[in-house]
């Protein structure tokens, strides 16, 4: 009896030949294979800066002071190279610019905080005395309150403030420590902004060392244009933002808006966060002018903003800060929101000098993958 199983005998006696049965590849269609090549190599980059992300949150106290310097030092170079070409050597020149805007910093606030604290108790009459209005609004009004209801009202929100104390006694502390960190944050940025305006090229030429000799070059030019597009971007910020603070301090000086020095000097630090720092600097204008003075001054302190606001996107930001950032003011926004998510007001801040940078070396990579030569095939 013949084994059934027996193919190659029975061609061999004759029968039916074997078919042999060679498993068929499946071929993935290329546009899923590129896809899929991106995917792993994007999700490769995307842990990456989360890690990254992660140990500068984690050393945030060495990180920011890092930044913070190095803007501090793009604005103070100038100063000291003026010095340095008076004959003064590079540790006076770096000490004169530092203690310059110190200087500068603690007159303004010398000059600010006794007028804004003077300033400040008529506004807060103003508020006290807005309350009642609306107090006795709730009571006459169309809302018909009794006094004995507002009263039980304001009762309830007295207890709910004392019941939530042990959460304002933790956020006291916590603002202490925050208050701490910025402290200390701050005395560091200040000693290595010095440190970068002295010996600023010696630190460069020697992180330049750390590459290979092939890729130095390349490092140095993208350092290079890097530095020029960060001090650029902050020259010009610092240009816009008083502008900003000298035009709609006057607008609040003529409209009689109490706090008027103050507001302007929020919104000067406002100025360098694009398109957020300006609305919230100037909202906050608003509702001071809308609590002090009425909605016809509110009415006319917006209407400043938004002229001042146009005149600066319009007119002064493309020529001052548009030379330096060749960004598209959508990548500005989502950079700011992305940066103040991540970061809140600081990481908002350094946002945009961040992703200006980014585009500014994307820009000489692609200028060195258009230059670089094609290789020649070989002959088969």
């Amino acid at each position: 009896m013949a084994d059934p199983t027996d193919r190659g005998g029975a061609a061999r006696r004759g029968g039916e030949p074997s078919i042999e049965r060679v498993p068929q590849r499946v071929t993935v269609p290329k546009p899923l294979a590129l896809a899929a090549e991106w995917s792993w190599r994007l999700l490769v980059i995307g842990a990456a800066v989360l890690a990254v992300a992660y140990l500068a949150n984690r050393l945030r106290i060495v990180v920011l002071p890092v930044f913070v310097a190095l803007f501090f030092t793009a604005l103070l170079r100038p100063v000291s190279e003026r010095v340095r070409a008076l004959g003064a050597p590079a540790f006076a020149a770096a000490l004169s610019a530092v203690l310059l805007a110190l200087a500068v910093v603690a007159g303004v606030l010398a000059w600010v905080v006794p007028r804004f604290i003077d300033e400040i108790q008529g506004l807060s009459d103003d508020v006290v005395a807005g309350i009642e209005s609306a107090a006795d609004w709730l009571v006459e009004g169309p809302v018909g309150l009794s006094r004995e209801e507002l009263d039980d009202l304001v009762d309830d929100a007295g207890a709910e403030i004392q019941g939530s104390s042990d959460q304002i006694v933790s956020g006291v502390i916590s603002g202490a420590q925050v208050a701490l960190e910025v402290a200390a944050g701050l005395g560091i940025a200040l000693v290595l902004t010095f440190f970068f305006i002295k010996d600023g090229d010696r630190i460069w030429d020697w992180i330049v060392g750390l590459f290979a000799s092939r890729q130095r070059d390349h490092v140095r030019e993208m350092g290079t244009r890097s530095w020029a597009t960060l001090a650029g971007y902050l020259r010009g910020m610092t240009i816009v933002a008083f502008v900003d603070s000298i035009l709609i301090g006057l607008a609040l000086v003529i409209l009689d808006v109490p706090g008027a020095l103050a507001l302007a000097v929020f919104v000067f630090f406002g100025a360098y966060v694009p398109i957020a720092g300006a609305f919230v600097t100037g909202l906050l204008a608003v509702l001071v002018a809308l609590v002090a003075e009425g909605l016809v001054t509110a009415l006319l302190v917006l209407a400043a903003v938004v002229l001042i606001q146009q005149l600066e996107g319009n007119l002064l930001h493309p020529f001052v800060v548009g030379r330096a950032v060749a960004v598209h003011p959508i990548a500005i926004l989502l950079g700011v929101a992305a940066g103040a998510v991540l970061g809140g007001i600081i990481g908002a801040f350094i946002a945009v000098p961040l992703v200006a940078v980014g585009a500014r070396i994307g820009g000489y990579l692609r200028e060195r993958a258009d230059t670089a030569p094609i290789p020649a095939r070989e002959s088969s």
